[in-house]
């Protein structure tokens, strides 16, 4: 049987931007596993989107299931048979499969012997079993939030149903979801193309193309970045870089154009980031600069359109946008009146949580955290004002600037420099790719924010479930382990615990997914301990420099192997080794050299010379070699089966400071 293309389509009014990556990945995966569960071959080939459009193609689908064979079970052989003739059950069975009674088998089960017969299962056409499953996928699409919009109890979707395409090969697969019926007929742009257009497999996208919808995402990133560069190069000016703008843009037009526009310099007196954050988050304009990397007074603005040729959409962008840098303006003269330091009572009238009480309780628990964390008089003063700026209009009008605005007005207030460079800074990291803040005191009032933050939260048991996680705590916790692991600051994370746990997940996922370490290293070296982490890392980075020598895995075998060992034994230790009992030999011989060379590991660590250590107990693999050949650790003399297990718990337990060599993954 030849495979056929596939195509879905699934109409939509607009789809919120940042929910449309995640349901194409939804999508994907629901399709793969009813093809894969009805047998049906194939491969999905590409999902893309665009506002108004989910699309899902595959490649090879079968155009029937296989043909099966069903071992059927009838009655048991003793209900079967009397006195060596078939019964009525016997010739019921055989009856309803369509055989004759000698044709039953007899088939031996746990339960018992039954009689059986083989039938052959004729495989159902794909278009039939898709038509009865997409309406299942539809429905199952994750979204954050959903609508009814057919009545209460019918069909939920994030946006309503408009049309719906649906083709194997050449033909529509039959199927309604929610009043709508699949068809052949897509739909254009919503004012550039044609309402219905149909099309085929083959002509889908050169249809589409044709009536103003690009459908690939990566055309449209290429159009909208490539357009904007050409009009930033035609003005003599620089395009200010912005990802995750863009990936935005890419997501919210069908056929993106950019267009240019300019704004009076007179507004570039207020701060670049002011400026910046009104173009990107309330406008989603690019932002340009001039060769020394200065604001220029220009922006690009992307349309969902093809042209403008009388400019008046560009008019349009230019008068909402001095609109905006007026309300800007208005909100940095006002806030002037009252400097952030007059701000701080004015906290205890913003709630924080309301069992963890308002900001000011926040700002004075910061200030303390401060103390713990060993900051001077500028992170203190730089905590104690913090989050005033949330009381200012600029914030409350612009909250993506709060804390920046918090470091600017403290700049131009008289305070020190050091003091407005840690509040502006101290909400980093904020992603990622963020970086952390630069300076000390920033990274301490940093580290304070966020750990008031989870210690409060753990403390009245908001601790995040799933995908619920309304203080962001895991973004806080992610900040911690990076701002402790890349910084200056040395502290102790909690280990134990909820929140010990919860920071073990954020180092783990660090370490491994960020720095790069193997994850059989990452949970070796954490079992040691991971609290401090910088130590944490000195240790990784040993661990992945001695890993290649050649009696490291073979003594991470042995090690895997005691630990079996006392577990199957369930000996936890508590003895002292008994050299008396001791066996000459292998026995004697690495307890000996275990002993001298738990004096040259103490050294190395006290040095933190973690790479001499591991070296020091990598050495010692051929004695434990020779014991593990020559030696009967489950000797029949209990004294002397108690006094090996000692030795080997021993050996564990002391060289296992550095990273439990158990952990490690050996071929």
């Amino acid at each position: 049987m030849s495979g056929l293309p596939f195509l879905l389509e699934i109409g939509t009014e607009e789809i919120p931007d940042w929910m449309i990556q995640p349901a194409l990945a939804n999508l994907r995966e629901l399709f793969e596993g009813v093809i894969a569960e009805h047998s049906l071959s194939g491969k999905v080939s590409w999902v893309d989107a665009t506002p108004r459009r989910l699309v899902l193609r595959a490649d090879g689908v079968l155009e029937r299931q296989p043909d099966t064979e069903e071992l059927v079970l009838g009655p048991p052989k003793a209900a079967a048979f009397k006195d060596g003739k078939p019964t009525g059950a016997a010739s019921g069975f055989a009856r309803k499969m369509g055989v004759a009674v000698e044709d039953l088998r007899v088939e031996a089960t746990p339960k018992g012997e039954y009689l059986a017969v083989t039938r052959k299962v004729i495989g159902r056409a794909a278009s039939e079993i898709l038509a009865e499953a997409l309406p299942q996928i539809i429905s199952r699409i994750y979204f954050p939030k959903t609508m009814y919009w057919t009545g209460k109890g019918g069909p939920r979707f994030i946006r309503p149903i408009r049309w719906l395409v649906a083709l194997l090969g050449n033909g529509v697969v039959p199927f309604e979801f929610a009043g709508v019926r699949s068809d052949r007929i897509s739909s254009g742009h919503r004012r550039l193309g044609s309402p219905c257009v149909e099309v085929t497999i083959d002509s889908y996208e050169e249809s589409l193309s044709a009536n103003y919808v690009l459908i690939r995402s990566d055309e449209r990133r290429e159009r909208i970045e490539s357009g904007a560069q050409a009009l930033a190069s035609s003005a003599g000016l620089r395009l200010r870089p912005d990802q995750a703008l863009l990936n935005t843009l890419v997501y919210l037009t069908e056929y993106p154009t950019p267009i240019l526009g300019g704004f009076d310099a007179k507004y570039l007196d207020l701060p670049a980031e002011v400026l910046v954050t009104v173009m990107r988050h309330h406008q989603r304009y690019f932002s340009l600069e001039d060769a020394q990397g200065n604001l220029a007074p220009n922006f690009i603005a992307v349309m969902n359109t093809n042209a403008d040729p009388e400019g008046l959409v560009r008019q349009g962008n230019e008068r909402v946008l001095r609109a905006r840098f007026n309300d800007a303006r208005f909100f940095w003269d006002f806030d002037q009146q009252k400097k952030l330091a007059d701000r701080v009572e004015d906290l205890k009238n913003v709630t924080f949580q309301a069992k963890l009480g308002s900001y000011y309780d926040k700002a004075q628990r910061m200030v303390e955290l401060v103390e713990e964390l060993g900051g001077d008089s500028v992170a203190k003063r730089a905590a104690l004002l913090a989050k005033c700026d949330l009381t200012t209009e600029m914030v409350k009008e612009f909250t993506e600037l709060q804390g920046i605005v918090g470091g600017l007005y403290a700049r131009v207030q008289g305070e020190p420099e050091a003091v407005a460079q840690a509040i502006y800074s101290h909400y980093k990291p904020e992603s990622m790719e963020d970086d952390i803040p630069p300076t000390a005191a920033g990274q301490i009032v940093s580290l304070a924010d966020k750990l008031d933050t989870l210690r409060g939260c753990f403390a009245i048991g908001l601790i995040p479930s799933g995908s619920k996680d309304p203080f962001a705590l895991r973004r806080a916790a992610q900040g911690v382990v990076r701002i402790l692991a890349e910084g200056e600051i040395d502290f102790r994370l909690p280990d134990s615990g909820d929140l010990g746990e919860f920071f073990r997940d954020r180092v783990e996922y660090y370490f491994r997914e960020v720095r790069g370490f193997r994850y059989d290293e990452v949970r070796a070296a954490m079992a040691a301990g991971f609290a401090d982490l910088k130590d944490l890392n000195a240790r990784l980075e040993a661990l992945r420099a001695v890993r290649p020598t050649e009696n490291f895995e073979p003594l991470a075998a042995s090690f895997k192997r005691i630990k079996n060992i006392l577990r199957q034994a369930q000996f936890s230790g508590g003895a002292n080794i008994e050299e008396a009992l001791l066996e000459a030999g292998p026995e004697r011989e690495l307890h000996d050299s275990f002993v001298a060379l738990r004096t040259v590991v103490q050294e190395h660590r006290t040095r933190k010379d973690y790479r001499g250590a591991l070296e020091a107990i990598a050495s010692l693999r051929p004695k434990v070699d020779l014991f593990f050949d020559k030696v009967l650790v489950n000797a029949s003399d209990p004294r002397v089966r108690e006094n090996r297990l000692t030795l080997l718990h021993s050996l564990l337990t002391e060289f296992s400071g550095i990273a439990d060599f158990s952990e490690i993954v050996t071929a």
